[in-house]
């Protein structure tokens, strides 16, 4: 965004470190209504950011997530299907490299991404949407373990996308 660097676009954006997933962010928006029955706002929109020290750790969610790219380099994600399934997938500003400027992920889908290598601007800057609203009872972290004997085919993107 105009030349600034992720330092910066912490500050101005005032993100803070995300617990347990990684990266920065900050909650920019809660729906005013709930899901009818319940106190779960309908969707959530945060600020996330990535930078070369940070990832988002593989996890899932009990409700679809929508990215979408602002600025920065781009974003590699790995996401594992209930079926057995894997994908990768780039979130970044140009098509003609394979980049999506948007993206959703299912509910139920394990998912984890990083910078790709190779870029320049040192961060990624990207809304995460979620609807229904994002809750912690809703996120569930990945272990290495189990997630590679699922999808052995991943082996090292799972190695490279959890802590443990």
């Amino acid at each position: 965004m105009n030349g600034m660097d992720a330092k910066s676009l912490i500050d101005a954006l005032q993100l803070e470190p995300l617990p347990s997933e990684g990266g920065y962010f900050r909650r920019a928006h809660t729906h005013p209504a709930t899901v009818p029955g319940t106190e779960r706002p309908l969707s959530t929109s945060i600020y996330y950011l990535l930078t070369p020290d940070t990832f988002s750790a593989m996890h899932r969610l009990d409700m679809q997530e929508t990215y979408h790219f602002h600025c920065g380099d781009a974003v590699e994600m790995l996401l594992l299907h209930p079926d057995g399934t894997g994908e990768k997938r780039r979130l970044g500003a140009n098509p003609a490299r394979g980049e999506a400027p948007f993206t959703a992920v299912p509910a139920g889908v394990w998912q984890g991404s990083r910078l790709a290598p190779g870029g320049e601007a040192g961060y990624a800057l990207f809304t995460t949407c979620c609807c229904p609203g994002f809750v912690w009872e809703g996120f569930e972290l990945g272990q290495r373990a189990a997630l590679t004997a699922q999808w052995p085919g991943f082996t090292g993107d799972i190695a490279t996308l959890t802590r443990d």
